[in-house]
Formats: C-alpha cells, structure tokens, sequence
C-alpha cells in the first residue's frame, strides 16, 4: 500500500526483506559502469589487499538498496520524486554472498506545495546485522488526494 505524505510519521522505522549478493551481480555492475577495479573483480589480487578477498561496489550496494526500497511498495503511486542523498557512508565491506536488508527510519518532514519531503536516515545491514551502509535520503511524495 502507498503512503501519502501525511502518512510518515517521524520515527515510522521500515525494514525491507533481504537480497542475497551474487558474482553475477559484481561482474554486471562492473560491466554496467564500467569499474572493473581489481579489488571487486580479481579474486588474487583481492586476496592481497585490506579484505582478503573481493568486495561488492559500494555503488552497486547503494543501488541493490533503492531497489530494495521500490520493493517495499511505500512510496511506488506517491512518489513524486528522488529529493537526494547525504552523509553516504560505506562502514563495512559486502562480500559475495552477504544478505542485506535495508531499515529506514523517517527523521523529518518538510511540507511543500503539492506534497512534501520525508527525510530518512537509512542503513543497509548485512545478514549480521551490522551497518555496511548507511546515509540520509529524501523523496519528494504528493500529499492524499482531498476527499
């Protein structure tokens, strides 16, 4: 069910079901946008560096979590638009074969003429629990039609 702007209160806390990290996923997004960095795609030469073996993009994290997102169904006939991203983190590396979840917790509303702005302070943990991203979204969503 869509929620409408005056549907989001502060401190409304949503937790999306979980989507498991796939090679397929690295090696499409590498191809997608073109960061064949070695640390995401060579699995020796990851072997070498901070990790001990790859990791997924954080990009391609920060992407599978606005899908995730879509999924939730909150916002899919409400929204008017994406508003934006800040303070984005990457605290953990996601490895091939992590689960992650997104939890998103409504921090502040800004009303405007034909809807308003939800702020949301949003983590994306993995299948322990832990952060391995977290920031601060808006999107812009109409307000409930008058009856």
């Amino acid at each position: 069910m869509a929620l409408y702007f005056e549907d989001f209160e502060i401190g409304h806390v949503s937790r999306s079901r979980g989507r498991t990290i796939t090679e397929a996923d690295i090696v499409n997004f590498a191809g997608l946008s073109g960061d064949f960095v070695e640390l995401h795609t060579n699995e020796e030469f990851a072997k070498t560096g901070p990790f001990g073996r790859r990791i997924a993009h954080g990009l391609l994290i920060l992407s599978i979590s606005s899908g995730l997102m879509v999924q939730m169904g909150q916002t899919t006939d409400t929204v008017v638009a994406f508003y934006g991203i800040d303070r984005l983190r990457f605290v953990r590396p996601t490895f091939i074969g992590d689960t992650v979840r997104v939890e998103k917790t409504v921090v502040g509303r800004q009303d405007k003429e034909k809807g308003g702005v939800i702020t949301f302070e949003t983590s994306v943990l993995n299948q322990n629990h832990e952060p391995v991203l977290v920031y601060t979204d808006k999107l812009m969503v109409r307000r409930r039609p008058a009856a």
